[in-house]
């Protein structure tokens, strides 16, 4: 049996685990290894930390073969310090790769089929059989992301910012005040558009429960990301069916908390698709996908041997 290391690097939380066949050894969470998120100094900083942590709770075992998920993989210089990173801790047979591939292969292990992404950031990828893919959205938190985290926490904002200017009634600016410690409206906007800025991310269980509450801002918000995040995965799915010459259904999988726990989100996010497309299997859990990272690195180890 080979010693594996799977590592799901999120855009909020890092999870590591050490696998000798289908035993867990260890399992460790941290902080995000995202560079783009918390910058490179404590990126590789929480990296070592739950190395540090699984390997010691696994009596610091010898690593047949790694995988790491991380957004923004492909970013220059990524791949390259998390290898050195490994190699440090003896671990010279690994690769690294996007976490929206890790969660793919939790789903479907290297089959074909579409995963929404919707946690901090949101992303859709679709898989064919022949294992190329079809995209939609992902675009960043500036530029895209509909229906994320982040995307939640901006748009509670300026949908608010409009309902104050016109008397519309809704709680979410003085739950954002409260929260950025901004007294007035001026103060929030200043704080809001600075750079880098507020992480809106962190806004999104508050706009849930107040969505829960009945605020009818943060009602539509809610609304307005499901219907994005349905609509990308009838997307990416009329791309697979048209280019690839698909013969049925394409299998449906979702991972991210927004999904997973926001029931304003998830009941019409199932309900939209299975009006648009009634035969398409939805999985009503969602994908962990350290396991994807877990299964690379298995093969990864079996191609060694």
């Amino acid at each position: 049996m080979s010693v594996v290391l799977g590592i799901d690097g999120g855009g909020t939380r890092t999870r590591a685990s050490i696998m000798d066949g289908e035993r867990v050894l260890a399992h460790a969470e941290g902080g995000s290894i995202k560079r783009l998120r918390v910058g490179a100094e404590a990126a590789e900083s929480n990296l070592r930390e739950i190395l540090k942590d699984v390997f010691a709770q696994a009596a610091s075992p010898t690593i047949d073969a790694a995988c790491c998920g991380v957004a923004s993989a492909s970013l220059p210089g990524i791949h390259e310090w998390i290898t050195a990173v490994f190699e440090d801790f003896g671990i010279f047979r690994s690769e690294v790769v996007g976490d929206e591939v890790i969660a793919l292969d939790a789903a479907f292990q290297g089959g074909p089929g579409i995963l929404q992404i919707a946690g901090t950031g949101s992303n859709t990828i679709g898989r064919a059989a022949d294992g190329s893919r079809e995209c939609a959205g992902g675009w960043s938190s500036r530029l895209g992301d509909e229906g994320s985290g982040y995307w939640i926490g901006l748009h509670s904002v300026r949908r608010a910012l409009h309902a104050h200017d016109q008397e519309k009634p809704t709680q979410i600016l003085k739950k954002v005040g409260e929260i950025w410690g901004t007294p007035t409206i001026d103060d929030l906007v200043n704080l809001g558009d600075s750079t880098p800025g507020p992480d809106f991310a962190a806004l999104a269980p508050a706009i849930n429960e107040l969505a829960e509450a009945g605020d009818p801002v943060a009602l539509d918000v809610l609304a307005q990301a499901a219907a994005d995040l349905v609509a990308f995965v009838l997307l990416v799915r009329s791309k697979l069916l048209r280019k690839h010459n698909i013969q049925g259904e394409v299998p449906v999988a979702w991972t991210g908390g927004i999904i997973e726990k926001m029931k304003l989100v998830r009941e019409p996010f199932f309900a939209g698709l299975r009006s648009a497309a009634p035969n398409m299997p939805v999985g009503q859990s969602g994908v962990v996908s350290l396991e994807g990272a877990l299964w690379r690195a298995k093969r990864l180890a079996e191609a060694k041997a």
